[in-house]
């Protein structure tokens, strides 16, 4: 860049018209961007009349030439001491107040080679920076002197500061988590990411260890891509893949979604964290070996090398200075068993297996024929069965290819990414994680090698269209006999998958005393060894899911649900439903109500022990209202709750007959389960206060809601999918079940029983079950003659009230 294309405005001009040219983007781009960059600034530097023995040094991701579209410019103003400092300030000047006034960020530093060395040795993010340093303007020999010394002082400091740089690693990870399962994933700061990468490179430049190269190039690159993508969607210097710019930063880059974005960059990062592993394992390895052999040259007079013990683990498998590689008379182009051999045993010995073993596994070791010997289900079963230790054992063959070679159907939940923010994982490693889960529960059950594979294979199908139960349940069979399971055995594993979820959505949404409930859930397992299967499934799969989906009370649901169906079937007859008697607490709240006319209400906070947790687990707070039969009771509680900010976790609702003078009189009972969104629970009389007055008329919770929810600004984010109401297929024989599934809002349960008032009908029960940002409620109603309504009525209750919350 000369003349007057070196001024401010022609370099501003040159590029936007570089970023804005979409055939050059990726690695042209940035180092287009790049240069353009170093020859403004070398005008500049120029224009400034530099004194003798200064240079301008871009140091980090721009000594790199990683500039992406509103990337900082990290520079180093160098000079040897000649210069006068105020001569060597002013030059200072001169180049970065144009870089400011370009609206550019600037990371800047003016220093001799001695500080910067010294510098360096205080700060390891100046020394990692430095690795980078790359002239633009100046004394060249400056800067090659500085490049050489800040190397060699890196090769010659490398045992010290090796482990410090893995330990900011650790740290960050700790901060940022894992950008291959993060819906929002930082590209520069998660584990993973960008850092990640430069810091491998760092520890090739010490010469001490270095990373598996393969793939390791493009998937920095797909990762610099991503955020080139961002800063121009977004305008901003940013580096968090926010969901409401996913889908914009997927079609620039000429990808299908947001979800193939996410896919690619999961892999990317995966790619980036497996290197990171293989190489600091091999860092700490030399640096044990290091510490260890001046001890032992003294033991052995100086004389012999001593050769690293080799300990047996299983057929062609040893253990070899703290990992599992192949013993010397391996032959795994004769041994297609060897790499599930080989991955059981390093995880039985809660080992890794080495880089080289996998890859000689992957090069050599020939397919297993179909269905698959004895031997080899049994080594996939032990893998599985070894707890935390199968995860990175398992990360390691699907690194090289080995899991999708084994399990072609894996391919498709491969880095497949899931939008429900209450799952921690991406469906691949979900799946691993509940074999682990399940792996804890083999105990439980007559069948470990069922639970284990049906736990590893139970979202398989969330890679195909449609419901993934239903078409899980076809690959599962399939891979079950292709891996040596019989029939029957197959069948079991189907039906384990099918079904995985049956048992916790029927606990939390239906009315475990309807013996209609308990027939179909028996109906659908069969018989009591696989009920005893999908309990355990249903456990490690919430566990595997995250927080949110598994509780000491929704383990209490499952498990009064599993003993109910097993009595079924073991010949038992559930008994018909009776109106259930009430507490003594209940009656109490019911008959003051009775007397007084007004609700009664109180608050409890439950603790219970799980199994999990000996100490006692608090699993929410117990709301009891009692209030004599009127029209309106659901809306009206449901809207005092929420304007009081409390979340329905659960809630049941059911009317008792008194005994009067006049005969008969109805009391309604709630019994709900509560917690604040933030802040402390209100005060029950408060709560009482705005019930009444919202009975009343004198209290407008509709109105009240809807202010609240006007004096925030909508944030922005992924549009909810629409609400669903449906009416659930012989849910019961005593009542009409509408489920609605629609996204989490205060206020939503309010809506719900407006609408259901509006059409008339009566709440018998409520199940509300909530998982983050998703409500799943289901609602047992008669008509006004407490029957269960026709078919044709149902179904536009269902349509009316789902037009309702549709059209809010």
């Amino acid at each position: 860049m000369t003349g007057e294309d070196s001024g401010p405005s022609g370099f501003a001009a040159a590029r936007l018209h570089l970023l804005r040219q979409e055939e050059r983007s990726g690695p042209p781009r940035r180092a287009a961007l790049a240069r353009l960059t170093d020859d403004w600034l070398a005008a500049l530097t120029t224009a400034a009349a530099p004194p003798r023995g200064t240079a301008l040094v871009a140091v980090g991701g721009y000594g790199r030439g990683e500039l992406s579209p509103r990337s900082d410019l990290d520079l180093l103003l160098l000079h040897d001491g000649t210069a006068d400092a105020a001569a060597v300030a002013a030059l200072a000047d001169r180049i970065w107040y144009p870089v400011w006034d370009q609206g550019l960020a600037l990371d800047h530093s003016v220093r001799t080679p001695a500080e910067a060395r010294r510098t360096a040795g205080e700060d390891l993010k100046v020394q990692l920076g430095l690795l980078d340093a790359r002239h633009i303007a100046g004394d060249l020999g400056l800067v090659t002197a500085l490049r050489t010394a800040v190397l060699a002082d890196w090769r010659n400091q490398a045992p010290k500061r090796l482990p410090e740089l893995h330990e900011l690693c650790r740290d960050r990870a700790e901060r940022s988590g894992e950008l291959q399962f993060l819906l929002e994933p930082d590209l520069k700061e998660a584990r993973g990411g960008l850092r990640d990468a430069t810091a491998l490179r760092a520890v090739a430049a010490s010469w001490l260890a270095d990373a598996p190269r393969e793939g390791l190039a493009e998937a920095r690159r797909t990762l610099l891509d991503a955020r080139d993508a961002l800063h121009l969607v977004t305008g901003r210097a940013t580096d968090r893949l926010a969901l409401q710019e996913q889908a914009q930063v997927a079609t620039a880059l000429g990808l299908l979604d947001a979800d193939a974005l996410l896919r690619q960059v999961y892999e990317a990062a995966r790619t980036i964290s497996y290197a990171s592993d293989v190489t600091w394992r091999e860092v700490n390895r030399v640096l044990r070996a290091r510490s260890v052999r001046p001890r032992l040259r003294a033991l052995l007079g100086g004389a012999g090398k001593a050769q690293p013990e080799r300990t047996p683990l299983a057929e062609g498998v040893v253990e070899m200075d703290g990992e599992v590689v192949l013993a010397r008379t391996a032959r795994p182009e004769r041994d297609p068993v060897l790499p599930l051999r080989a991955a059981a045993a390093a995880a039985q010995n809660g080992l890794p297996l080495s880089l080289h073993a996998v890859r000689r596994l992957a090069a050599t070791a020939k397919p297993l024929p179909e269905p698959w010997p004895a031997d080899a289900r049994d080594q996939l079963v032990t893998l599985l069965g070894a707890g935390e230790p199968t995860v990175p054992v398992w990360e390691a063959l699907e690194a090289e290819g080995l899991i999708t070679r084994l399990l072609p159907d894996w391919e498709r939940v491969r880095c497949r990414p899931q939008r429900n923010p209450v799952h921690t994982w991406t469906v691949d490693r979900h799946l691993v994680e509940t074999a682990v889960r399940a792996s804890a529960l083999t105990r439980r059950v007559g069948r470990p090698d069922l639970l284990l594979v049906a736990a590893l294979l139970h979202d398989i199908g969330k890679g195909w269209p449609g419901d993934h139960s239903v078409t899980g349940e076809t690959i599962a069979r399939d891979v079950a006999a292709r891996i040596g399971f019989d029939t029957h055995d197959a069948d079991v594993i189907a039906t384990l998958v099918r079904h995985h979820l049956l048992l916790v959505e029927t606990a939390t949404r239906r009315d475990l005393d309807d013996p209609a409930t308990i027939h179909s859930v028996a109906a659908a397992v069969g018989s009591p060894s696989t009920l005893e299967l999908l309990h355990a499934v249903t456990e490690a799969d919430a566990l595997a899911t995250g927080p949110a989906a598994w509780s000491s009370w929704r383990a209490s649901l499952v498990a009064d649900l599993v003993k109910r169906v097993a009595g079924v079937l073991a010949g038992d007859t559930p008994p018909a439903p009776e109106p259930a008697a009430p507490g003594a607490e209940e009656e109490r709240h019911a008959v003051e109500a009775l007397r007084t006319g007004e609700p009664v209400l109180t608050l409890h906070s439950h603790e219970h022990p799980s199994a999990d947790h000996p100490e006692p687990e608090p699993v929410g707070v117990e709301l009891l209202i009692a209030l004599p039969d009127q029209p309106g009771v659901l809306p009206a509680v449901a809207g005092v709750l929420a304007l009081h900010r409390l979340t329905v976790r659960s809630a049941d609702l059911r009317a008792i007959d008194l005994p009067t003078e006049l005969g008969p009189a109805a009391v309604l009972v709630l019994n709900w389960r509560v917690a604040a969104e933030y802040g402390s629970l209100p005060q029950g009389p408060r709560l009482r206060a705005d019930l009444v007055r919202t009975l009343e008329g004198s209290l407008d919770i509709r109105a009240r809601l809807a202010e609240r929810e006007a004096a925030y600004p909508r944030r922005r984010g992924v549009t909810a999918p629409p609400p669903r109401v449906t009416v659930a297929e012989a849910g019961s024989a005593l009542a009409t079940v509408i489920e609605v599934r629609a996204h989490d809002a205060p206020g939503l349960l309010h809506r719900i029983g407006l609408a259901l008032e509006g059409a008339r009908v009566r709440v018998r029960s409520a199940h509300v079950s909530t998982l983050g940002a998703n409500a799943v409620d289901a609602f047992y109603v008669t008509g006004e003659d407490g029957a269960p309504l026709a078919p044709e009525e149902a179904s536009e209750v269902a349509r009316t009230l789902e037009a309702g919350l549709r059209g809010r």
